[in-house]
């Protein structure tokens, strides 16, 4: 009688039999095996009261595979089956949400869209207001269909050939499945989440392929997405110790393609926004791995002129590992150092802001190992022609902690940036500037005016000693000048006698 109800519903090609046999046999071992046996059961009792669902099942066969939605019954709710039939009900349900649909044209499939929808919602409310004992049928069935909606290839960005700035404010666009994919990723976090999952079991299923699909996720241009992203992977990782080091070495991958390759990706942020709080949970002391991280992902992070989207985080990332281990902090300072924007004074702003993040940390002995090449280009920094440069590398002095450790070495400091200083008090064209400069300067002249006076006496013989040089060199380029009219120009094949002369006689250039 079963059997001869089924066939009343319109089948697909093979293609679509060969994939609803594909989606129906992850559930073929344990209680799934029973399960057309138990849901005949309630659907028999419900099939008076359930004209519409039907008609409506009858609507979607033509899109949903037919072992699915009429041999399986998926429309049920889980109220009207026994708690015995929940896990193949949720299985099965699983099964009919593996369906993906086409939302570029948004006015096709309709019906069916609502009904996979209407689905995926069951789904939800029910993990989270009773959360079942996930089975390993139960496991793998919601692992598939992750797969099946969630991991794509995405379109070609053509916008990447037009070269981030820091400052580039692109149009986020919106992925048009949203209204399903959200939910999916709401059952994909309630799953993980659930404390009835067996991490052990479900490591079998979350395995390094499907982390790695994950991660390849994150270069979404939709901004929703790279948020549940961050909520999943930060879940994931708390949730497979197993998996940790994985993760890691894959997001570095990330950033090294990042960074040397493409310059170009979506999800940088966020990812470095997930690990603020893994880095924070580092144990002490801290494993090389975790230094290696710092040392050759984070710094270089520095390089690309897309930094400003994410450097807010990046800053974070790196405090977290000084406050870990402050002995690190010169050995950032040096980093930044090396990828110190020359030609951008937008990036020489904001290093020098995270420089100021870094000093507050540094202890003094860390200090004294960076501190002649850092006060050497904040020296280069008070000189900028671009005023805020300037202004931002002048604001430095006002920190207390920064001036208690330039107090107890001002003897290497003060010499390094006092020509800075009077170079911008006699010639910076901004006004605001030159009264930063004469309040930095006043600021030394109390810390130690006997130091300023013998620095500045030095640097006024050094600018004679210049000004003599420019002078001489003035002078032999007019003799030059002088000795090179004498001489008639040479004309066609004359034979010319060159008279030997001494080296005394000519001219230097000094």
């Amino acid at each position: 009688m079963w059997k001869h109800f089924l066939n009343k519903f319109p089948r697909k090609s093979s293609k679509s039999e060969s994939a609803s046999d594909s989606l129906s046999s992850s559930i073929s071992n344990g209680d799934g095996a029973n399960f057309g046996n138990t849901v005949q059961k309630a659907t028999s009792g419900n099939l008076a009261s359930s004209k519409s669902a039907a008609a409506v099942k009858r609507m979607s066969s033509s899109v949903f595979p037919s072992s699915v939605v009429a041999g399986i019954e998926p429309l049920l709710s889980f109220k009207d089956v026994t708690n015995a039939e929940r896990p193949n009900l949720f299985i099965s349900k699983l099964n009919l949400c593996c369906v993906v649909f086409d939302f570029s044209d948004q006015n096709k499939n309709c019906v069916d869209k609502d009904i996979k929808r209407q689905t995926l919602v069951d789904l939800v409310d029910y993990v989270h207001s009773t959360p079942p004992r996930f089975t390993e049928p139960m496991i793998a069935a919601s692992c598939k269909m992750f797969a099946f909606n969630l991991f794509r290839v995405f379109p070609p960005n053509y916008r990447s050939n037009k070269g981030a700035g820091e400052n580039d404010e692109e149009e986020p666009m919106f992925d048009p499945a949203w209204s399903h994919l959200q939910i999916v990723y709401d059952l994909l976090l309630q799953f993980i989440a659930s404390v009835s999952l067996d991490a052990k079991v479900a490591k079998k299923y979350v395995d390094h392929s499907f982390i790695l699909s994950l991660l390849d996720l994150f270069d979404s241009e939709d901004p929703r997405e790279r948020e549940c992203l961050k909520t999943v992977l930060h879940r994931v990782y708390g949730k497979f110790m197993v998996h940790r080091p994985f993760i890691r070495k894959t997001v570095s991958n990330i950033f090294f393609r990042f960074i040397f390759e493409t310059q170009r990706h979506n999800g940088i942020t966020e990812l470095l926004e997930v690990f603020g709080s893994v880095i924070s949970g580092f144990a002490l002391p801290l494993k090389e791995e975790h230094k290696i991280f710092l040392w050759r992902a984070l710094i270089p992070l520095h390089k690309p002129k897309a930094v400003g989207m994410y450097l807010q985080q990046l800053t974070y990332c790196i405090t977290q590992f000084i406050e870990k281990d402050p002995k690190l902090s010169s050995t950032v300072v040096m980093g930044l150092l090396k990828y110190w924007p020359v030609t951008n004074s937008q990036k020489e702003v904001m290093f020098l802001s995270e420089v100021e993040e870094i000093l507050e940390l540094m202890p003094q002995v860390e200090f004294q190992k960076c501190m002649v090449p850092l006060f050497r280009r904040i020296g280069y920094c008070l000189n900028s022609s671009h005023f805020q440069v300037a202004e931002r590398a002048l604001f430095l002095w006002n920190n207390d902690h920064i001036m208690s450790m330039v107090s107890q070495c001002r003897q290497v400091i003060v010499p390094l940036v006092l020509p800075a200083l009077e170079r911008n008090s006699r010639n910076h064209w901004n006004q605001a500037v030159q009264n930063l400069t004469l309040n930095v300067r006043k600021i030394l002249m109390e810390m130690d005016e006997e130091l300023v006076s013998i620095c500045k006496r030095k640097f006024e013989d050094e600018e004679g000693k210049q000004l003599t040089s420019q002078e001489n060199r003035r002078i032999a380029w007019e003799r030059l000048e002088k000795t090179a009219s004498i001489f008639h120009p040479v004309t066609g094949k004359t034979a010319v006698l060159v008279t030997p002369f001494s080296p005394s006689s000519v001219p230097t250039l000094t």
